[in-house]
């Protein structure tokens, strides 16, 4: 069973390895006029991250993101711009994949009212930002948003202010770091992952 996830949870293990993606780039708070792409609710992580592309390396995985739901998403994306989405965003398998496709496309947050547990933390893990807004369908298609992280809030086109659930600061600072590894490799050196 599913679980969806409306705070995060405790820390735990780092991953093995590094991430698909490697993590994002690093970043600094807020998003001024993110343009929005409108997703309906029920995102599995087989429409981000199709199973019949997963033999192939993250840049062609990621031309196939959304292909089934918008296939007009990954020609027309571009960094910066944010997912809003219905509930239960990232249900489905544990593939963290599905969540590196969006970092690698440049994709800046992801809103939905509730995410997977799984994919809520391989998210962050890897650097993405995802809000918890109970209000997300107040947001439209194309609209220019302002994100404050800090707060956290969505102020729409239309200067409406929408409240989102607290992030706790350990996975603020992991997005700002870009992800975990990124975050563990200035924290204590490469040589104390890759040696």
């Amino acid at each position: 069973m599913t679980t969806t996830h409306r705070m995060a949870a405790a820390p735990g293990r780092p991953q093995q390895g590094p991430a698909p993606s490697g993590g994002s780039e690093p970043r600094a708070v807020g998003s001024v006029g993110a343009r929005v792409w409108k997703l309906g609710a029920d995102i599995d992580t087989d429409v981000l991250a199709p199973g019949h592309a997963m033999k192939h390396g993250i840049d062609v995985l990621a031309r196939h993101c959304l292909e089934s739901v918008r296939p007009d998403f990954v020609a027309g994306v571009r960094k910066g711009d944010v997912i809003v989405a219905g509930p239960n965003f990232g249900i489905g398998s544990s593939r963290e994949q599905a969540a590196a496709v969006l970092v690698r496309l440049g994709v800046a947050a992801v809103i939905a009212p509730s995410f997977s547990g799984l994919y809520f933390r391989n998210a962050f893990n890897l650097g993405l930002l995802l809000l918890t807004c109970p209000e997300a369908d107040a947001i439209g298609e194309g609209e220019g948003i302002t994100l404050n992280e800090q707060t956290p809030s969505v102020t729409t086109a239309q200067g409406r202010v929408l409240a989102c659930d607290p992030i706790p600061p350990f996975l603020l600072d992991m997005v700002r770091a870009g992800g975990l590894m990124n975050q563990l490799r200035a924290r204590f050196g490469k040589e104390l992952l890759h040696g």
